[in-house]
């Protein structure tokens, strides 16, 4: 049997207020791109599931459900995936993330495809423990005004790698930014290049 694993808002509703039942089979066509109602969506991981739940449902109070899955199936670089035949068949405890850890998964994912050597200090600091200041942060302030000029002008960006590191160095210096840009910034690294998103939500909850 295949797992996956669906957050859900309290009533067990998800997109658009689609509305699960444990036990019941779903199905779709699983045509098409992964964004689109062809597909039922999952994640490969309950905590993946929740360090990228801000940038993608983004629901509030999430419950947690194991699935079993079948029948075709789509991946979008291990952020998430989706089935086209899908129950819910069991409720698990939600993983209580702090925003330190949220920090910590931005970094690491961020760690993996940019190498530029000061945000790499800075980000070694801040995991050690032994600079987490605003006033560290203070090296991504040229780059953040020189990525909001860019993004501001195009009339379509693709968000760069430099950009992730940014917005997880944001996200260190904010606890109520932190959950959108670690998500986000994860989302980007797995776009840029494979990394193992399980491994790194692990590792960022050893905090």
């Amino acid at each position: 049997m295949k797992v996956a694993y669906k957050l859900t808002d309290l009533k067990m509703r998800t997109c658009n207020g689609f509305q699960w039942e444990l036990g019941k089979w779903y199905e779709t066509t699983g045509e098409g791109e992964l964004c689109s109602p062809s597909w039922l969506h999952f994640y490969s991981d309950p905590l993946v599931g929740m360090f990228l739940n801000p940038v993608h449902a983004g629901i509030e109070n999430p419950r947690l459900f194991r699935a079993e899955v079948e029948g075709k199936f789509l991946d979008d670089n291990g952020t998430r995936c989706g089935y086209s035949r899908a129950r819910l068949i069991e409720e698990l405890p939600v993983p209580q993330i702090s925003p330190v850890q949220r920090v910590r998964f931005a970094i690491f994912c961020v760690k993996e495809v940019y190498k530029e050597k000061k945000w790499n200090e800075w980000a070694d600091n801040w995991l050690s423990g032994k600079n987490r200041t605003e006033e560290s942060a203070a090296i991504t302030e040229s780059a953040i005004i020189a990525i909001e000029s860019a993004v501001q002008n195009a009339t379509s960006v693709t968000r760069s790698t430099e950009e992730s590191a940014i917005y997880a160095a944001e996200s260190a210096t904010s606890a109520t930014k932190s959950a959108f840009c670690a998500a986000e910034s994860a989302s980007i690294a797995a776009e840029s290049k494979e990394i193992d998103l399980i491994g790194i939500a692990q590792k960022a909850m050893e905090e």
